[in-house]
């Protein structure tokens, strides 16, 4: 798999990204960006694919997957994209806080440490489904990563669309998020415009 190998601060530098929306502190990345000419409108486009890209750790191909996906499902593209993406299985483990940041949940998930419904499962892009309960295997319970993220999350605000069990290490879809429900700021719109061309 192709893995960029860029500096999480200087990519969320370049992006405009805050580091917190990935897990990081915003200690780090205090720098202003410089000063950029007057930017195209597909220059803006491009920009906001690859800052969604970027913080759900998805590479182009499976990206544009996502989007013909969502072309395809009733109602409007952009906020069926959003959807799709949040409902990736590394991302649930992050918004749940069994992971301090979105590459370590990934990597919890690759490596077993996490079940869906009582099942092992290792695939990041694995889609969560409404109902579906997300839980720490009960080998990796004892991890000192997954302890460690669980104090360093303890402050963290957990979406309204799931409920999250921290003394059993479970939490539960209770439905799909609506546009309004996603905290990031990415104008979905223009990556619906930048794959209509």
């Amino acid at each position: 798999m192709a893995v960029n190998r860029t500096p999480v601060l200087k990519r969320c530098r370049q992006l405009g990204i805050d580091p917190v929306v990935l897990g990081y502190s915003g200690k780090e990345s205090k720098r202003q960006p410089k000063r950029r000419r007057k930017e195209s409108e597909y220059g803006m486009q491009l920009r906001e694919k690859q800052k969604a890209k970027f913080i759900y750790g998805v590479l182009e191909k499976q990206f544009r997957g996502y989007f013909r996906r969502a072309k395809s499902m009733p109602g409007i593209t952009g906020e069926n994209l959003m959807a799709i993406l949040e409902s990736r299985l590394d991302n649930i483990v992050f918004r749940l806080g069994f992971a301090r940041t979105r590459k370590e949940a990934r990597q919890a998930v690759t490596h077993g440490h996490i079940t869906v419904n009582g099942r092992r499962v290792d695939i990041p892009s694995y889609r969560v489904r409404p109902g579906d309960l997300v839980a720490v295997a009960p080998k990796a319970k004892e991890l000192l990563v997954i302890k460690s993220a669980l104090v360093s999350n303890e402050r963290v605000q957990v979406p309204a669309w799931l409920e999250v069990d921290i003394e059993k290490l479970q939490g539960s879809v209770l439905n799909l998020p609506t546009r309004d429900q996603i905290d990031l700021d990415i104008n979905e719109q223009l990556i619906v415009e930048l794959y209509s061309k």
